[in-house]
Order: structure tokens, then C-alpha cells, then sequence
């Protein structure tokens, strides 16, 4: 189905029964990333994908400022209204995991339970954010100036997701082809509007987060563990586990395993 919020149209699925579980895919991908773990929890919750703005089948304005994490932020909120939801369980993954905590910063009551995947609060210092809105203005650069082609050519082959190279020939192409369907202009418009460097650091609102999360990340994944360590010494009522011989994308090199934990989460916490 698809929702217009702010003169913008989100594309949103939704299948299964029970507490409803909204999900939130990364950059590059879209709503068809949770497939699996639609099949494996969809007989105990509504598990509600959407595409981010700029991907899949949802709009891509021309505007990179439409994109900011907060504004999409208050477009889940209003999605959420749309489909009559007061409160909902959020997983995020990556980009999506950044997006569902912002969400939670602002609209905490609207979240009855946090899932992070491979995700971080942002960056802590504007120097910080200042050298990583210089980088990602490279990746714009691939982007529309190159093509989709050889942005993907460089994106699949980038250290933090070296791990995924040991996956069925299969499913890696499966990955690539969705990828390889994205549209350039909203992929760049994505990084400049809600890329780690553009987005206000959550550091500091973390102590004010009740509600129960969890954190995962992979063992191989050294980076987001050890952020994921930190934040879970920050947060009031969080968990943290590391999913071994695993890297930043737990629910495509584990999805099974991935899923378990998810949904043992959910239902008892």
C-alpha cells in the first residue's frame, strides 16, 4: 500500500497478526530486506516494512532536506496514525536503526520495545559529523555522476561488509540485483538529508529511553560492538548481544539466528 505524508508517498506492507513490529531497513536497501523475518514472525506479530524515502517504492524528493532523520521521523509518527497503531514494537537496521531511535527520542511513548541492528546514536563531536558529511559527499559524487552500476561495484566490496563474500553465490546476487535497483538520486539525497554526518548525535537523550532494547551486532562487525557496548552502559533497560562469526548485516548472514533472538525479545520483555 502507499501512504502520503507531507506530500510524500511512503510504500508500507504489512502481514501477519498480533502486537504490531515496524520494520526499517539500511541504506541501499528496502522493505523486501526483512522478507525472512516476516516469514518467521508473522505468526506472532503485524510486521510492518517501510521504505525509507529515496528507496524501494516510496517517493524521492528532489530536496535532500526532506530526508532529514527527524523529518522522517515525524512521518512515522504519522504513518503510525494512518494505520490506527498507538504503540508499536521498533527494529532498525544500520540506517534504519538510526531512524527507529530518533523515533524513539521523539516519540518515545509511541515505542513499547527497541531493536537496534548494527545501528549508533550518531556522531559525538561536530568534527565528527563535519568529516563524515565530507566522505559521504564522495559516495554522492559516484552516485550521480557515475551511475548506479559503479556505486554498487563500490559499495559490495567495502570493509563492513567484507563477511557477506562468504554467502551463497545465490544470495549475494540477490543482494546485488537489489541494490543495482536503486535510484541514484534518491540513494544521494538519502546520505546528504539523514547520513550518520547529517543527523543530531542521540548520545545524550539515551539515559531517557525506558523502554526495553536490545542490541545486536556481529563479532566481526569490531566497530558497531564496541559502540553497542557503550550504548548499552548508556541505556536505562537495554541488552546487548554479539552475534559470533557475523558482520553488519546479522539478519542476511544469520537470518534464523537473527530472527530467534528478535522474537524471544519480544515476547518476554
Amino acid at each position: 500500500m502507499k501512504i502520503f505524508i507531507d506530500d510524500v508517498y511512503y510504500a508500507v506492507e504489512s502481514e501477519g497478526i498480533g502486537e504490531p513490529l515496524i520494520c526499517l531497513h539500511g541504506f541501499t536497501g528496502d522493505g523486501s530486506t526483512w522478507d525472512d523475518l516476516k516469514h518467521q514472525l508473522s505468526r506472532d506479530f503485524r510486521v510492518i516494512t517501510i521504505d525509507c524515502l529515496g528507496h524501494g517504492n516510496s517517493d524521492i524528493p528532489n530536496d535532500f532536506h526532506r530526508y532529514s532523520i527527524e523529518k522522517c521521523a515525524h512521518d512515522l509518527n504519522r504513518i503510525l496514525e494512518e494505520l490506527q497503531l498507538d504503540s508499536v514494537n521498533v527494529l532498525g537496521y544500520s540506517m534504519g536503526g538510526r531512524l527507529a531511535l530518533t523515533f524513539a527520542v521523539l516519540f518515545p511513548d509511541k515505542v513499547k520495545r527497541l531493536v537496534l541492528e548494527s545501528s549508533s546514536p550518531g556522531l559525538k563531536t561536530k568534527a565528527e559529523q563535519k568529516s563524515r558529511k565530507i566522505a559521504d559527499e564522495k559516495l554522492c559524487q559516484i552516485l550521480l555522476e557515475e551511475g548506479i552500476e559503479a556505486f554498487v561495484d563500490y559499495w559490495e566490496n567495502i570493509a563492513l561488509f567484507s563477511s557477506q563474500k562468504k554467502l551463497p553465490a545465490e544470495k549475494r546476487q540477490k543482494i546485488r540485483d537489489q541494490r543495482l535497483n536503486c535510484d541514484p538520486l534518491g540513494l544521494a539525497n538519502s546520505l546528504r538529508g539523514m547520513g550518520t554526518g547529517a543527523q543530531p548525535s542521540w548520545w545524550d537523550s539515551l539515559d531517557n529511553l525506558q523502554m526495553p532494547v536490545l542490541l545486536l551486532a556481529g563479532e566481526l562487525d569490531e566497530k558497531f560492538c564496541l559502540l553497542n557496548e557503550e550504548m548499552k552502559n548508556r541505556l536505562p533497560n537495554a541488552v546487548f548481544h554479539k552475534i559470533s562469526q557475523c558482520g553488519h548485516a546479522l539478519h542476511v548472514e544469520h537470518s534464523t539466528k537473527f530472527g530467534k533472538m528478535v522474537e524471544e525479545f519480544l515476547l518476554t520483555t
